[in-house]
């Protein structure tokens, strides 16, 4: 097919040239190079595609029908050609980044302003989601990059860490709790708890700690957004587990105050994770180096 292709370029100099002579100068090849691939043409094709004439050669009904088809088709490919030249130079291209709408609030914003104001033509579209999620569609090739917490899976993932995270108990100002007493690990499952659903990679985590050191946790109210976590211990309803990377404003403001414990649980990190061993495409690959650049 390759040197098929050569003997289309060929007899498509020739049919918009008009003359056998011309063509071989614009192709930098011989006019006898030329006739060769014009008569191999024809025979493989077992049809007459040029008559010649008083200036030079023109289509026959075949050559015009052919020509059609061909122009077309190289068209196309150079299109293509300049399409991959403008990917690999960021002129154009798309980008898609998994994450959560709070690490997308509050870590990655920043960094899309600044990379869209570099690159205006990357489109970039953003799948929210948590973390078990954001990586599925990296795996299944849905997202180019996503942020998550630092996946177990070591071996599918390249991960760089962004930030750390730690998890903290809060309450309102008001709730009847000593806020500066450390409280145990048992006197905190004791509380009426507010915590993410099951499913949240950091409830896992911290349910996961507590179990290792003899407590289970039982919450009386479990929510799918950590927003309305701040909310509902703001106004009383009990002891938050929350992040307190995302709680910070909060926690200025005075809506929630944070309860002293006696332990300490282990910071996560949140990754910027790509698929290990595939090729990234140059807008992700971009995108990801500007974010290690930033770090």
């Amino acid at each position: 097919m390759a040197v098929k292709l050569e003997l289309y370029k060929v007899f498509k100099e020739v049919a918009e040239a008009g003359n056998i002579t011309a063509a071989a100068q614009s192709l930098y090849i011989s006019q006898s190079a030329v006739s060769q691939s014009i008569k191999q043409l024809e025979s493989d094709l077992q049809t007459r595609l040029f008559a010649r004439n008083s200036r030079g050669v023109s289509l026959t009904a075949d050559g015009k029908m052919l020509y059609e088809y061909v122009r077309s088709a190289i068209g196309l490919l150079e299109t293509g050609e300049n399409k991959l030249s403008q990917t690999r130079e960021l002129q154009m291209g798309h980008l898609t980044i998994g994450a959560s709408d709070t690490v997308t609030s509050q870590f990655l914003l920043s960094h899309l302003e600044q990379f869209h104001r570099l690159y205006p033509a990357i489109h970039i579209r953003i799948v929210s989601g948590r973390s078990h999620k954001v990586l599925g569609l990296l795996q299944s090739g849905k997202v180019d990059i996503a942020f998550a917490s630092t996946p177990a899976d070591g071996n599918a993932f390249e991960s760089t860490p962004c930030f750390s995270t730690h998890a903290i108990f809060v309450a309102s100002p008001e709730y009847p709790c000593p806020f500066e007493k450390p409280h145990t690990l048992s006197e905190i499952a004791a509380y009426p708890l507010i915590l993410l659903e099951h499913k949240a990679s950091s409830r896992v985590f911290l349910e996961k700690y507590f179990l290792q050191n003899g407590q289970h946790l039982n919450p009386e109210i479990e929510l799918g957004a950590r927003s309305l976590l701040v909310d509902l211990a703001a106004i009383g309803f009990g002891v938050a587990g929350v992040t307190e990377e995302f709680v910070q404003k909060d926690l200025e403001q005075g809506r929630i105050r944070k309860i002293a414990t006696s332990f300490e649980i282990p910071s996560r990190s949140v990754d910027m994770c790509v698929l290990r061993g595939v090729p990234q495409t140059a807008a992700a690959k971009r995108f990801a180096d500007f974010i290690r650049e930033s770090l």
